[in-house]
């Protein structure tokens, strides 16, 4: 089986807790079924040219995980309230595209716990949390807010960041070091913080999702392969999790290298 294009990273498809985690992945338009090929040598080699995932032009050095400097400089998903949405500045008039932000951003989210090294407090738009919990390696989550938009999401997540972290440590993630926790428990002990205009925005249902993976054997060590250090990576193939694969000589971080031509082949 060989693939050739620009990649794009990891897609996935939960169907329960009872089963693992289907991953694929993306290359333009075409993606690889990586569970099946769970076991087999996979090789992913660069071919030396990169390509910004949202115009499609040439560029020596992508920003973001894949954008060109420009698409970087004017696109509303680049912007720095994407990662700070406490900081949302569309009521001043001043987002880069208005209907992004109206649909995007002017949108119900939910803030979460999310079990994936240690605990963590998030957000997520509502009817996304499956995907971003997966893409963050998570385990366990549940919703403990549901808020009108990104901004008062982002500033109950920044407020609760007093308490609870608010990253993921990637190396406990993969390794599946995971302290076990009662996000039930833990959620009722968090309400307390919440200031008293959030109060009326908790959710309150006490079901959670449980997230399994699809890995044959754990690493001992995590050791980080890139395209930037060597012109291919291969090995056989023994699990993905979050935006990363995992061979047995190490894992790849696939969002850092979205943009890059590649030339994937795997053989059983």
């Amino acid at each position: 089986m060989e693939l050739r294009g620009i990649l794009h990273g990891l897609t996935h498809e939960y169907h329960g807790k009872e089963q693992p985690v289907d991953y694929y992945l993306q290359l333009g338009e075409e993606r690889l079924p990586l569970n099946e090929w769970l076991g087999s040598e996979l090789t992913i080699s660069f071919l030396g040219q990169k390509n910004c995932i949202a115009c499609g032009r040439k560029t020596n050095k992508t920003f973001n995980s894949g954008y060109c400097y420009p698409c970087f400089t004017k696109l509303p998903e680049n912007d720095l309230c994407i990662v700070k949405p406490h900081e949302c500045h569309f009521d001043q008039g001043t987002c880069r595209d208005t209907s992004f932000g109206e649909t995007h951003c002017m949108i119900p989210h939910y803030v979460y716990l999310a079990v994936s090294s240690d605990v963590k407090v998030g957000l997520t738009r509502k009817n996304n949390q499956l995907k971003r919990w997966v893409d963050q390696g998570a385990i366990r989550a549940i919703p403990i807010a549901e808020v009108p938009t990104r901004r008062m999401a982002g500033e109950l997540e920044f407020h609760l960041s007093q308490f609870l972290p608010d990253k993921t440590n990637w190396r406990k993630m993969l390794k599946g070091d995971v302290r076990e926790v009662d996000l039930l428990s833990l959620r009722d002990e968090v309400y307390a913080h919440f200031p008293d205009e959030f109060k009326p925005f908790r959710y309150r249902e006490d079901e959670w999702v449980d997230i399994t993976y699809p890995i044959l054997e754990s690493l001992d060590k995590i050791n980080s392969l890139s395209l930037d250090k060597q012109e291919s990576i291969s090995g056989k193939l023994i699990g993905a999790k979050a935006q990363y694969l995992i061979f047995e000589n190490g894992v790849f971080q696939t969002r850092k290298h979205a943009g890059y031509q590649v030339q994937v082949t795997a053989s059983a």
